[in-house]
C-alpha cells in the first residue's frame, strides 16, 4: 500500500518546492480532507464513533514537528466480546497522510502502542481502528505543528549508515496487578534516517530521496505481538512503545524491511537482565 502511495508522495514534493500545498498555518482555508481519505485508504467504508473503542493521545502544540509523541489505546470494556484487530494512523495534512497502520497479533492482547511522528501542518489526527467485527470505528485529535517532514535529519549521513539497522530491545517494569495478568511493556528501537523525500541536503541543495522503514513485525517465539506498515510520517530512527501478554514465551524477536530492500533481524532473552 505505501509503495503504491509514491505517485502521490512526488506529487506532494512537485507541490512543495512549487510553495503551494501547504494550507495555511490556521486551516482556515476550508478544506476537510478526511472524506477524501476515507475514500483513498478506506475504500469509503463506514466509519463509527470510536469512543468507547480507541483513544488517541498526542500534543496539542508539538514541541518539535519533526518528533511528535503519539499514543494509541485500545478502550473496550473487558466485557466485549470483540477484539482490536488493526489501527491505522492518519495525519490528514501530511504529504503522505497514512503514517502508520498497525496489525495487533490475535492473542497477544496489544493495548497501548505508542511512536513518533513528523507532522507537517496544523492538521487533524484520526486513529482508525477495525475490530473483529468488521467495522471501522474513528477518533481524532487536532495537532499545531509545522514543518516536520521537511525539516533536516538530526545525525549526519555518516552517523546514519553506522547506525543503519541497529536494533534494541527494552523492557520496562509493570504494576503488580499488571505482572499478574502476565501483562509486559516493552520498546523496539530502529537506527534508521526514515528519509521523507521532503529533505534537502545542505551541501547539495538536493532533495534526499525517500529511505524508511515500511514493515516491521515482532514475535513472542512464534506468536506475532506486533505488526506495522510505516510511511514517511514515522519519525527518524523508528520506535514502537507497546504493552502485550505474555504467552510464556523466552525469545522475542523482530524484523524490519526498508524501501530499499535491506532485511534487519534481532532476538532477545526476554527476561535476561541489562536488556
Amino acid at each position: 500500500m505505501f509503495r503504491a502511495c509514491f505517485r502521490l508522495l512526488c506529487t506532494a514534493m512537485l507541490s512543495v518546492m512549487l510553495g503551494t500545498h501547504l494550507a495555511r498555518a490556521d486551516n482556515t482555508d476550508g478544506y476537510d480532507p478526511w472524506p477524501g481519505l476515507v475514500q483513498d485508504i478506506f475504500n469509503n467504508r463506514p466509519m463509527n464513533d470510536g469512543g468507547g473503542v480507541i483513544a488517541i493521545e498526542m500534543p496539542y502544540r508539538a514541541e518539535d514537528a519533526a518528533i511528535v509523541p503519539v499514543k494509541l489505546r485500545t478502550t473496550l470494556s473487558p466485557d466485549d466480546s470483540r477484539s482490536v484487530r488493526t489501527i491505522t494512523l492518519v495525519i490528514d495534512r501530511n504529504p503522505a497522510p497514512m503514517a502508520a497502520k498497525f496489525e495487533l497479533g490475535r492473542d497477544a492482547n496489544v493495548t497501548e502502542i505508542s511512536t513518533r511522528v513528523r507532522v507537517n501542518s496544523y492538521t487533524d489526527v484520526h486513529a482508525v481502528a477495525e475490530l473483529s467485527d468488521g467495522k471501522l470505528y474513528v477518533v481524532k485529535t487536532y495537532v499545531k505543528a509545522s514543518g516536520g517532514c521537511s525539516a533536516p535529519a538530526a545525525k549526519n549521513v555518516e552517523e546514519a549508515k553506522n547506525r543503519l539497522g541497529q536494533m534494541r530491545f527494552r523492557q520496562f517494569a509493570t504494576s503488580d496487578q499488571d505482572r499478574a495478568k502476565g501483562v509486559r511493556e516493552a520498546q523496539i528501537m530502529i537506527g534508521h534516517p526514515n528519509n521523507s523525500g521532503l529533505q534537502m541536503d545542505q551541501l547539495t541543495q538536493l532533495y534526499i530521496p525517500a529511505f524508511f522503514v515500511d514493515q516491521l513485525k515482532l514475535w513472542q517465539d512464534d506468536s506475532l505481538v506486533l505488526a506495522m506498515e510505516g510511511g514517511i510520517s514515522i519519525s527518524e530512527d523508528p520506535n514502537l512503545r507497546f504493552t502485550y501478554v505474555s504467552n510464556g514465551a523466552k525469545r522475542f524477536r523482530a524484523e524490519a524491511r526498508d524501501t530499499d530492500g535491506h532485511v534487519f533481524r534481532n532476538e532477545w532473552d526476554i527476561d535476561k537482565p541489562g536488556i
